[in-house]
């Protein structure tokens, strides 16, 4: 089998451009990979996700338990899998992924009480690693970022206007529980966690990308 990088991190943290600063970076040395971002919004297999993410299950992330929408996610996955990179992996190739099953470890968990969290987590990689048989990765580079730098760099994307946000981004509560429940998963699965925000003359900001781009492969060095 390949190799399975991801690159995960709440919205805003870089990850988009991170995994192709990276992919470029790995193409100029000579290697042959495949970059890919979940959802997969070009698929009919993320219909479901498109649905949820646009409200059309209620206007709330809770408005559907985290088991049902991670079915969304996990099936989008596996088309994926089974129609674009899986054979290039199995063959032995290098796929860097922005968001993976560990989005929905996040994000999900982000929807239940803390102590519920292991067993949530139990299900979520027994379902997706065993059940319908996509890879694990082989390592997971956390992009931490403090909330309010990812939120204002969320409204700068969507250029001011908040109604471009999804229900996800909307609700600032949510995504607060979704931080909390990324630093868990960084600290017990074994993500290799990257500081990626600074306070710079009394106002928190992102560190330069470069800065952050060296950093991801300082804890790739033993892999690639």
């Amino acid at each position: 089998m390949g190799k399975l990088i991801i690159m995960e991190g709440l919205d805003g943290s870089g990850k988009g451009t991170q995994a192709e600063l990276l992919a470029r970076r790995l193409t100029e040395q000579g290697r042959t990979l495949r970059k890919i971002t979940f959802p997969d919004y070009a698929s009919d297999s993320s219909a479901l996700v498109r649905m949820y993410l646009a409200g059309k299950f209620g206007d709330k992330p809770d408005d559907v338990n985290p088991y049902a929408a991670s079915s969304f996610y996990s099936v989008d996955r596996y088309a994926s899998y089974k129609m674009n990179w899986g054979g290039f992996y199995q063959d032995g190739g290098l796929v860097i992924s922005d968001r993976y099953t560990t989005s929905n470890a996040v994000h999900q968990c982000a929807k239940l009480p803390p102590e519920q969290w292991d067993a949530f987590l139990d299900w979520l990689f027994d379902f997706e690693y065993h059940k319908i048989g996509i890879p694990e990765p082989d390592r997971v580079i956390y992009l931490a970022v403090d909330p309010e730098v990812s939120q204002r760099l969320m409204t700068a994307r969507y250029h001011g206007d908040e109604s471009k946000k999804d229900i996800q981004e909307k609700d600032t509560e949510y995504m607060a529980r979704a931080r909390a429940a990324a630093e868990y998963c960084a600290k017990t699965l074994g993500w290799r966690r990257i500081e990626c925000t600074r306070v710079q003359d009394g106002v928190k900001t992102m560190l330069p990308v470069e800065t952050i781009h060296q950093r991801i492969l300082d804890e790739l060095k033993d892999l690639l």
